[in-house]
């Protein structure tokens, strides 16, 4: 067998080992899955997540995850919570604690210490006979046949159905809370998927001129505004509502039907009913009608009024595209 097919062969294998093991998952969705999450969703404290080895990174995932979408979270590594991180954890707090044996020396070590706290405490386990199993309130199963590793060591297919468990728990608790797209943007405001989320067109449109020609505007002067306005477009305007857009694409037709052209006026080359989009909109929602309309710019509106011009450029240098 060739190098790259055995690559091939081996990644395949890799993604249906897990894939089948994640699809197992949904038979161990169960009522004690529904009242640990209920129980999360009743907290009064914040959600520590703990556990050792690559469970660790695991919940360090969790909790960006639970925090991300309305749920206060703290990791806590299982190894430094029994040297002083402890005290992380106060009264009205709850615990999930997270590794595939049940047994690591690390979580023998602090499972009693979170049960003499008196705080809830839910294990994600392969394992519910374990020692995190049975000491636990509610165990949440996280069992799969084998690892994806060919000697079935390496923490593979165990790890991502932790995470997985974990999403779970999440998007449930999302749901609880009604979080919405507004909740996601307050914690997202960074990058472009927080540009997706709160940036809106009036943000866009007031950096950019405002193109505009009344319908008797000679097309000489409409294009010198088109020109000058840098926009490739401009509003015509009549008794402030907007009758019609002269674009790049209608001064090229125009030229190409009429040799002389000093007597006509926006008028008679503008499109009529062109498309428009409120200021207070999503920028995302702009991109969304240009794309779908397969056009370069939108007039936003304000009450009905014209108010500026967004261009697919400003998405793209926004990050939004």
């Amino acid at each position: 067998m060739k190098l790259q097919e055995k690559i091939l062969k081996t990644a395949k294998e890799t993604i249906s080992i897990e894939a089948k093991a994640i699809a197992n998952l949904e038979n161990f969705i169960d009522n004690e899955f529904a009242e640990a999450v209920e129980k999360i969703y009743q907290t009064k404290g914040r959600v520590i997540v703990t556990g050792i080895g690559k469970s660790a990174i695991i919940a360090t995932k969790i909790v960006a995850t639970l925090n991300s979408t309305g749920t206060p979270a703290i990791f806590m590594h299982a190894a430094d919570a029994i040297h002083g991180d402890l005290g992380t954890i106060q009264q009205d707090d709850l615990v999930i604690c997270i590794s595939k044996s049940g047994n690591s020396p690390e979580i023998k070590v602090l499972v009693p210490y979170i049960k003499d706290f008196k705080n809830l405490l839910i294990g994600i386990t392969a394992d519910r006979d374990s020692f995190l199993g049975r000491e636990s309130n509610y165990v949440l199963n996280s069992f799969v046949e084998m690892e994806a590793c060919p000697n079935n060591l390496a923490p593979t297919t165990s790890t991502t159905a932790q995470m997985v468990i974990g999403d779970a728990m999440a998007i449930c608790l999302l749901r609880l809370k009604g979080f919405s797209r507004k909740d996601f943007a307050k914690y997202h405001p960074g990058g472009s998927l927080g540009k997706k989320l709160y940036l809106r067109v009036s943000d866009i449109s007031k950096q950019n001129m405002k193109p505009e020609v009344s319908p008797e505007t000679s097309v000489t002067d409409a294009i010198i505004e088109i020109s000058e306005k840098m926009l490739g477009v401009c509003a015509v305007i009549e008794d402030d509502k907007i009758i019609g857009i002269i674009t790049d694409g209608d001064i090229r037709r125009m030229l190409k039907n009429n040799t002389e052209f000093k007597n006509l006026t926006a008028r008679d080359i503008m499109s009529k009913a062109p498309k428009t989009i409120d200021e207070d909109a999503l920028a995302v929602d702009a991109l969304e009608m240009l794309e779908t309309n397969e056009i370069s710019q939108l007039l936003a509106v304000k009450n009905h009024k014209y108010a500026g011009v967004v261009h697919i450029h400003n998405l793209i240098r926004e990050g939004i595209l």
